[in-house]
């Protein structure tokens, strides 16, 4: 059976966030963060603007899509009460942060992003909090939201394993939906699923192994009950507004992944075990050498690859 643990390594390096674009990307937030302070001293000094990197760049699970984009998530945070609506505030970020890139920044439901072409994205969601109640997200055309992003984060945190196991699946699985796209899940929803089900399951050193555990607990999960709730306020569900044919592409893709991934471990011979993983994450996904698995190491891998050693059938 094809080990392909190396080739995962080299897969997340791939996805992974460079030092250049990260330390671009740096760079736009803090100018951002100085245009935002400066534009509410000078407007609206009533209202003094704080900051907090969250969701996947906190989680350190953030990834490049194959358009090679990334993203931050910069919340800024109004620790009073506002006197006008949630659209007049993220319009007043808007106001603050245009000029900044070539193009108009976005005015979407939940944040304002401003875009840097073909480079990255940086999305500015807009809360207020008051002592007593939970923080609130200002939300396009509509009322303030309860919405906790922090929470979430230590969700995260308290899932997370000292090797990076979770966090090197979640990147994963983001990297297969990028791959897959046709609406597959968010990023948030695919790290809530794997981090789930990673409590079902003894983590696997073999990052191959470990991935079709993952999915296969996916699975489980979601042939049970077809949601993903956020461990964190509001605690909606993200899979809510899913139709049928939503449900069923996801699902499909999802067991073509399983059937796939239970080949690419029974395979002797590297380079096909790496073109069935490809076939998922894409060209990405490094090519293995064309050598077969010496017969000892079959023989020590076929009890593990089983799920007899790795899986935990009780739970927890």
């Amino acid at each position: 059976m094809a080990n392909c643990d190396h080739l995962f390594s080299k897969y997340n390096d791939e996805i992974r966030i460079g030092s250049k674009k990260n330390g671009r990307m740096m760079d736009s937030k803090n100018a951002l963060r100085k245009r935002i302070r400066k534009w509410f001293k000078d407007n609206h000094p009533e209202y003094e603007p704080k900051f907090f990197i969250q969701g996947s760049y906190k989680m350190k699970t953030g990834i490049r899509t194959k358009d090679d984009i990334c993203d931050l998530d910069d919340g800024v945070y109004f620790f009073r009460k506002p006197d006008v609506t949630g659209t007049t505030l993220q319009g007043w970020i808007w106001d603050a942060v245009n000029g900044y890139t070539d193009t108009d920044p976005e005015h979407r439901k939940k944040c304002i992003r401003s875009i840097f072409a073909g480079d990255y994205e940086i999305d500015h969601p807009v809360y207020y909090k008051i002592d007593g109640a939970p923080y609130r997200i200002a939300v396009k055309d509509a009322e303030f939201e309860d919405s906790d992003p922090k929470e979430m984060v230590d969700w995260f945190n308290k899932k997370k394993d000292k090797e990076g196991r979770l966090i090197a699946q979640v990147m994963n699985l983001k990297g297969w939906c990028d791959h897959k796209r046709n609406k597959m899940p968010s990023g948030l929803a695919m790290t809530i699923l794997a981090s789930n089900a990673k409590s079902k399951i003894v983590l696997n050193e073999r990052a191959d192994i470990t991935l079709r555990d993952i999915l296969k607990e996916i699975k489980k999960a979601l042939d049970n009950k077809f949601e993903c709730i956020v461990p964190a306020v509001p605690g909606d569900d993200l899979f809510a507004s899913y139709d049928q044919t939503r449900k069923n592409n996801f699902m499909d893709a999802l067991s073509d992944f399983i059937s796939d991934a239970d080949k690419a471990l029974q395979e002797d011979n590297e380079l096909t075990a790496s073109k069935l993983w490809r076939k998922h994450l894409g060209d990405r996904f490094p090519l293995g050498e064309d050598k077969q698995q010496n017969q000892s190491q079959t023989r020590v891998n076929s009890a593990i690859i089983t799920g007899a050693a790795t899986s935990n059938p009780w739970g927890k």
